[in-house]
């Protein structure tokens, strides 16, 4: 995120230094599509940073959806700055091309730098993302379907689509400059705001689902449901609920049939059903305190067994911020 940020940032200085000395129309759309990076990408870093704040009395369950808030606003300024910005420059630049472009060799010099340096941060987005991956166990492709992350998706698209921009905007000026017709500049600032919409449209849908409340993954739900099946506590899952509440949390909540049988059993093999049975008697009183005892001790033991199971389900799941299991 911040190699991005500041990778970016002199890119956009340096486009724009490009599109002042040459008037090239490519350039502009480079350095508007930079500027929506940078903005972005700080967006995101501001997001990063609120989601991580731990719960506190006005947010019991955290600020983790804060992270999907601001990665949909980042997206959001990703399709009206950078897309509408950069495409409505394109049209005009169709309806009034420019004349007179310099020599394209400073802009081609400017988009070669660009390319270093945003190809530069997408491999680190690449190279964090792969380690997530492997730590998951699963592949690349599958970890960018399946990640509740924005913030690592959000920079890879954005860098991808920055490294394809200034492929766009070399060939842009490159036959500007052989042929001799402006009309490729407004053509390459349509493509790239055309490429820019699609990664906002697609990071919206994303963040929506995410920020609207969506449920873990179907390997998640398997894995938490076999759990709570495994249990011989539990005689029957009644209901089970598993949410995505942050980049890197998820809440899980679910009502269980607990098996009466195992813990009367479980108390009977405590204790001496004869020295019971030889208390109570034929004694009311001596049966309704000992039914008060039962009672208790049963209560005690489905707590135990709730913490103990919750537990084992926290273990599997490093990333249940709150889970809450009740009696059905």
């Amino acid at each position: 995120m911040y190699a991005a940020i500041g990778a970016n940032s002199v890119v956009t200085v340096a486009k724009f230094i490009g599109f002042g000395l040459t008037g090239s129309g490519a350039m502009l759309s480079e350095g508007i599509h930079s500027v929506a990076d940078v903005g972005n990408q700080v967006l995101l870093a501001v997001g990063m940073s609120r989601s991580e704040r731990p719960a506190d009395e006005e947010h019991p369950g955290g600020y983790g959806r804060e992270a999907f808030v601001w990665a949909l606003i980042s997206a959001v300024g990703i399709f009206f700055l950078g897309c509408g910005v950069t495409i409505m420059h394109g049209i005009e630049s169709l309806q009034h091309p420019a004349e007179g472009h310099s020599d394209p060799t400073l802009n081609i010099a400017i988009l070669l730098f660009a390319m270093l340096a945003e190809g530069t941060t997408l491999l680190i987005a690449v190279r964090s993302l792969q380690a997530q991956a492997k730590a998951r166990e699963i592949s690349f492709v599958e970890h960018l379907k399946t990640t509740d992350d924005p913030f690592g998706v959000a920079v890879l698209l954005e860098d991808s689509a920055a490294v394809m921009g200034v492929c766009i905007a070399l060939l842009a000026v490159g036959l500007t400059s052989w042929t001799g017709s402006y009309y490729w500049d407004a053509f390459g600032s349509l493509a790239i705001g055309a490429l820019l919409g699609l990664v906002a449209v697609f990071l919206i849908w994303k963040n929506t689902k995410l920020l609207v409340g969506r449920a873990v993954h179907e390997n998640d739900r398997r894995a938490i449901r076999k759990i709570l099946e495994d249990e011989p506590a539990i005689e029957r899952v009644v209901q089970q609920r598993a949410l995505v509440t942050g980049a890197d949390t998820m809440r899980i909540s679910a009502e269980l049939d607990f098996d009466g049988k195992f813990f009367a059993d479980r108390f009977l093999d405590n204790n001496d059903l004869d020295q019971i049975a030889a208390r109570i008697g034929n004694d009311p009183n001596a049966l309704r305190q000992f039914l008060e005892e039962f009672g208790e001790a049963v209560v005690n033991d489905v707590g135990d067994e709730v913490d103990r199971i919750e537990n084992r389900l926290r273990s599997a799941m490093p990333k249940a911020s709150l889970i809450a299991l009740e009696p059905d």
